[in-house]
């Protein structure tokens, strides 16, 4: 008897341990944009935060090259293995579905024998530099989950920077710089991700890590968006609500990790010695067999799914929200500016939506065939102040300002602007403590729940 309630006992332990181990990794997955809840008014729709779930952006990407006629094949070249020059039996020419290494060769399926990739022309122009621009574009603004993972079939370029852009290509930052010597090409000392912190995680660096090495197994190039997550959300990524919290609150960390293209400048191929061996120009060239960029439609968190049609993706908006990110308010919903959500209050953000029109009440749009009594919406009266705004009066204590007209409190705390501890109104008065127990207990109170359900008690 005592040994099946130890048993009992141990593994609703192991099952409690488990939950608590993997709550904070779910915060913040936002996978909801409304439910309905019941209140004194009737049933209305309760609005969080929400985005869509990440994916391999590649499947929508589109491809164009700088000079177009940079791929091989097009008089049909022979190529040499940059380990024997002598080696030159390898050849590209585009009239031959079997040798030709056309661009879209670098976002099939991979695991195949032999390999399919797309492959420059030769180095036969050098001492011309052979510079290549192979830019992705989505026509769409997407916010990165993972990293940007490039594969290289020959050797990976002695120089190259890999580029962002947030307008859709009219302008263009560095995102990080590669290079065997990054002294010599691009007057930067090395560095490596290892080496930053959460001060420095936007500083552009370069480094030697994927440019050194020409084994067979040395032909990919990271660009580490995980580990710059980890220097907020931890090394594996489980405080993501900490993550979300300085995404939500710092424009320039969200915008680094928001692009709508990205363009790889190859600007040397790999040479495996400080000299080009100029009799054997051959041997010198790029190639790519795969590139991978996962990440999520950016819809400022007013959706949860992304569509692509006629080959463009676009946001299914709600919160009365719309346009290709969700990035203004629908007809006869602009009782107030437009604002994006916000990750902030953990687990289920704020949805910020937007309200309708004031001229526009006495005649109520649909809200998905449930009408909400307008104080759910929380609609300002006319002439009626601001309870709490963005610039000037801030809800306390971790308050988020709903709709300019009431703070949305944190558990422990009430009052206009989430000044006052709740434990203040007790007849016991409150500690330093109070609060912070308030929200600690909760994997507690989860363990107190399950032992009650099952009969079992701890001394």
């Amino acid at each position: 008897m005592y040994l099946s309630r130890f048993l009992s006992l141990h593994a609703l332990w192991v099952t409690v341990s488990s939950v608590m181990q993997h709550y904070p990794s779910v915060w913040g997955h936002y996978d909801v944009c409304k439910t309905q809840i019941y209140t004194e008014e009737g049933k209305v729709w309760d609005y969080m935060a929400c985005q869509p779930e990440a994916r391999d952006m590649i499947k929508y990407v589109k491809v164009t090259l700088d000079p177009p006629d940079i791929t091989c094949g097009d008089p049909p070249e022979t190529f040499c293995a940059m380990g024997n020059p002598y080696m030159c039996n390898n050849e590209c020419d585009a009239s031959t579905q079997e040798l030709a290494h056309p661009p879209e060769l670098m976002f099939d399926l991979e695991g195949r024998h032999p390999s399919t990739f797309w492959q420059s022309t030769t180095w036969k122009d050098y001492p011309k530099p052979l510079h290549v621009n192979i830019t992705l574009s989505w026509n769409k603004t997407i916010e990165l989950t993972d990293n940007i993972v490039i594969t290289f079939e020959s050797a990976r370029p002695d120089q190259m920077i890999l580029e962002k852009s947030l307008d859709y290509g009219r302008t263009w930052q560095p995102y990080q710089y590669y290079a065997t010597d990054c002294l010599d090409a691009f007057h930067m000392d090395p560095k490596s991700v290892k080496d930053l912190s959460q001060h420095t995680v936007l500083e552009i660096i370069c480094t030697e890590e994927y440019s050194t090495g020409y084994m067979t197994n040395s032909k990919i190039i990271h660009f580490e968006i995980k580990d710059r997550f980890a220097f907020f959300a931890g090394p594996r990524l489980h405080n993501m609500a900490s993550l979300y919290g300085q995404l939500d609150t710092t424009k320039k960390l969200r915008d680094f990790f928001t692009i709508t293209d990205l363009r790889l400048r190859l600007l040397r191929p790999a040479t495996g010695e400080i000299y080009v061996d100029e009799q054997h120009l051959a041997r010198y060239f790029y190639a790519i067999s795969d590139i991978r960029v996962y990440g999520r439609c950016k819809c400022n968190l007013h959706a949860t799914s992304c569509k692509e049609e006629n080959k463009k993706l676009f946001c299914e908006c709600e919160h009365n929200t719309t346009g290709p990110d969700c990035g203004k308010c629908k007809k006869n919903y602009q009782g107030q500016p437009w604002s994006p959500g916000s990750y902030l209050p953990i687990p289920k953000g704020t949805a910020n939506i937007c309200i309708p029109s004031i001229s526009s009440i006495g005649n109520p749009p649909k809200f998905d065939r449930i009408w909400p009594n307008i104080s759910s919406l929380e609609v300002s009266k006319p002439n009626q102040e601001n309870v709490c705004d963005n610039e000037l009066l801030h809800c306390q204590n971790g308050g988020t300002c709903i709709n300019n007209v009431r703070c949305q409190c944190p558990p422990a705390y009430t009052g206009i602007l989430c000044e006052k501890l709740k434990c203040e109104r007790d007849p016991g008065g409150c500690n330093q403590n109070s609060a912070q127990r308030a929200i600690s207990h909760g994997p507690l109170l989860l363990l107190t729940a399950l032992l009650g359900v099952t009969g079992l008690f701890i001394f």
